[in-house]
């Protein structure tokens, strides 16, 4: 038997049950003035599985939701765990699974947000969805550490796991409509300068002005550092927690020494890589391990570590200027600009390494899709002829690759090196090529 006080707060969070005749209204308050689609939208939806949606706070996972469900009003049932009394009064799923067979028969979708404030999420998730209620069932969580790390219970066969991160540059260029190429080189390039400073978190990349932005990415990074490592996490050193940030920040594209983090946080080895765990997990930031033939080394290697959100790694390193070209920085604002890119468009089986051999060859990036490889090398530059690098033609020798596509601001042409095609591509040219090689 649920509780009068839970029923009552069920009903605080779905007036439009209600008051029917007014859903229309109460669903579009929770969607902003400008809605960008989401790429993940076009995947299909099932009422056999929980339809999971994971990511960094704030990249849009209720309002993308709510979106997807929003027609089904007001036969939606809402349930916000980040609610103190609800996550007390509906622990168990199979209590919720008869509330919602008993009270609301009529309900057509059953939305969870915040799901990672459960003691037992996956759990939970997991005896919910064997209940088979027969309707949609969306769920979402700023990260999936507590999905995977507080139960042994596997969500295989009950979950379709979607990831939703930050706009990508190809959401945005959607969103734009441009009517021509030229415009839509246009378009494409300012995407690109804002994503290189500001991010492209959605209220940020939205907001009105450059004070604005600064000012949420602040709120967002305290969140993160606050919020999420001290209360969600359970961080006890949160002054090393946020040094750790920092220093991250600012050796994009380097490879990781745990030593020597550990030492300048005061903190031992263990410690830092659960912290780099966690950020991983929830989505700020993700390593890219060493590409070989041989897994042990891709195992053992030493990893590089590179931020999901340009305007978050700006943000802790108060780095906010706009003329990119003559930042010290610049290299590294395109690198990881290009790796949270190419992050955002690969799917769960695929991965994004970098190469770096033992006489010191190095390329920035290999994608490993679909059974083959694409190495990728980032240059903030204007190039004006083909060059080839020495470590470009150490890759091509050793690993015959399809394509080889070298980033840059300028040069876009093809030329044959033995059978590897090598692309000198601009960012917008990398989209289209990472819609070709990612379907």
């Amino acid at each position: 038997m649920i509780a009068a006080e839970i029923q009552n707060r069920i009903r605080q969070m779905n007036p439009w049950m209600t008051y029917p005749d007014q859903a229309g209204a109460y669903i579009s308050r929770l969607l902003p003035p400008v809605y960008v689609d989401r790429a993940v939208e076009k995947t299909a939806v099932s009422d056999r599985r929980a339809n999971l949606i994971v990511g960094c706070r704030q990249s849009g996972k209720s309002t993308m939701i709510w979106h997807r469900i929003g027609g089904f009003a007001p036969n939606v049932l809402f349930l916000n765990m980040e609610d103190p009394l609800l996550r007390s009064g509906l622990a168990s799923p199979v209590e919720l699974a008869e509330l919602v067979r008993e009270d609301y028969a009529f309900v057509e979708a059953l939305f969870i947000d915040e799901i990672q404030h459960m003691e037992e999420a996956g759990l939970f998730v997991k005896g919910l969805i064997d209940s088979r209620l027969g309707i949609p069932v969306w769920i979402s969580g700023s990260s999936s550490y507590d999905l995977r790390s507080k139960t042994r219970e596997s969500l295989a066969g009950r979950a379709v796991r979607r990831r939703l991160l930050p706009f990508s540059a190809g959401e945005l260029l959607d969103h734009a409509r441009p009517s021509n190429p030229v415009e839509k080189r246009h378009i494409h390039e300012s995407i690109v300068s804002m994503q290189l400073v500001f991010g492209s978190y959605p209220a940020v990349y939205l907001a009105e002005d450059r004070a604005e932005r600064i000012m949420l990415l602040s709120d967002l990074a305290e969140a993160l550092i606050l919020r999420d490592a001290s209360d969600l996490f359970k961080i006890k050193r949160v002054d090393a927690f946020r040094k750790l940030l920092s220093l991250l920040a600012g050796q994009i594209g380097n490879l990781v020494n745990l030593s020597e983090l550990a030492s300048i946080c005061n903190v031992d080895v263990g410690t830092v890589s659960s912290y780099i765990e966690i950020l991983e997990e929830s989505h700020i930031v993700k390593k890219a391990l060493p590409f070989a033939e041989g897994k042990r080394r891709e195992i053992t290697g030493t990893p590089k570590v590179y931020f999901i959100d340009n305007g978050i790694r700006n943000q802790l390193l108060n780095a906010f200027s706009t003329q990119t070209e003559i930042r010290p920085d610049k290299g590294q604002l395109f690198e990881n600009w290009a790796f949270g890119e190419i992050t955002k468009g690969l799917g769960i089986q695929d991965s994004l390494k970098f190469w770096r051999s033992k006489s010191g060859a190095e390329v920035d990036f290999v994608i490993e899709h679909g059974g083959k490889i694409f190495p990728l090398e980032v240059k903030f530059a204007s190039l004006k002829n083909p060059e080839i690098s020495r470590s470009m033609r150490s890759f091509i020798d050793a690993y015959r690759p399809e394509e080889f596509v070298l980033l840059n601001m300028a040069l876009e042409e093809t030329v044959e090196v033995g059978r590897t095609r090598l692309l000198f591509t601009t960012p917008v040219g990398l989209q289209a090529w990472l819609n070709r090689i990612l379907q």
